[in-house]
């Protein structure tokens, strides 16, 4: 018990920059309070005493302002961040090294009894405050769920869900923007996963940008093999049949503007 206890704080220690010692963690962090008493109330749901597990779980609410169904299945180093409006559902599975912050809902979305009602976190996942995940499928490890974010499916491993509802970015493809603006000679690292106007416009330029210089490549390539028939000279002089993108020139409309 005084092991997991120990694992537990230095877990909150490690993910939290405003806790400067155990202590504090031990008597100030409601979130751990909440996972104590939860596996308390876990052990005698599954021993069959399930009235007193469900006063458990309510005295957990009463004391902490998260709501933990006793039937819900925790795995180590699981850190509930500020807490306050957490809901986890009974038949939700949360995999080592997840972090949940407040006002989170791991709900569900239909009512029939026995079912696969509420979601399960694969291994690293991060929700972000007042998020909903909602239904009996599973976020991959390792993927983040933005603030605000409304879940209703499944999420791959290593990517971001964020919106209501919730939109799916792939890691890869956040990967492949990045390359393609940096052939550019531009940086995309400080656009944002939100709803931003002004970042979506820019994600949008970027990923045009890359996708008209792509075919506009392929399309020269195709005439050049089209030099050994009758018409050898079809290929203008001037044509750009390799892929390059004027950085200074985006760079000059960027000053104008």
């Amino acid at each position: 018990m005084f092991s997991r206890l120990r694992e537990d704080i230095a877990t909150i220690l490690e993910r939290d920059p405003a806790a400067r010692s155990g202590w504090e963690v031990f008597w100030c962090y409601p979130g751990l309070h909440a996972l104590i008493l939860h596996r308390r109330a876990h052990g005698l749901w599954h021993a069959g005493f399930t009235t007193l597990a469900r006063w458990i779980s309510q005295l957990n609410r009463w004391l902490t302002g998260i709501e933990i169904h006793p039937g819900a299945q925790f795995g180590r180093r699981v850190f509930i961040d500020h807490g306050m409006g957490v809901v986890i559902g009974e038949m939700a599975e949360i995999h080592d090294d997840v972090t949940i912050y407040q006002g989170v809902t791991l709900g569900g979305t239909t009512l029939v009894k026995g079912a696969k009602r509420h979601p399960t976190l694969a291994r690293g996942v991060v929700v972000g405050a007042n998020a909903c995940v909602l239904g009996g499928f599973t976020v991959g490890e390792g993927a983040r769920i933005g603030s605000g974010a409304v879940v209703t499916k499944p999420v791959p491993p290593g990517a971001t869900a964020v919106g209501n509802p919730a939109r799916i970015i792939e890691a890869s493809a956040e990967q492949a923007r990045e390359a393609a603006a940096s052939k550019m000679g531009f940086s995309a690292y400080a656009v944002t996963q939100g709803d931003d106007p002004v970042a979506l416009a820019m994600k949008g330029l970027i990923d045009s940008a890359s996708g008209h210089e792509h075919q506009i490549a392929l399309l020269w390539a195709a005439i050049r093999k089209l030099q050994s028939g009758p018409q050898a000279d079809c290929v203008p002089a001037d044509a750009a049949c390799d892929e390059h993108f004027d950085a200074e020139q985006l760079a000059k409309l960027l000053k104008s503007s």
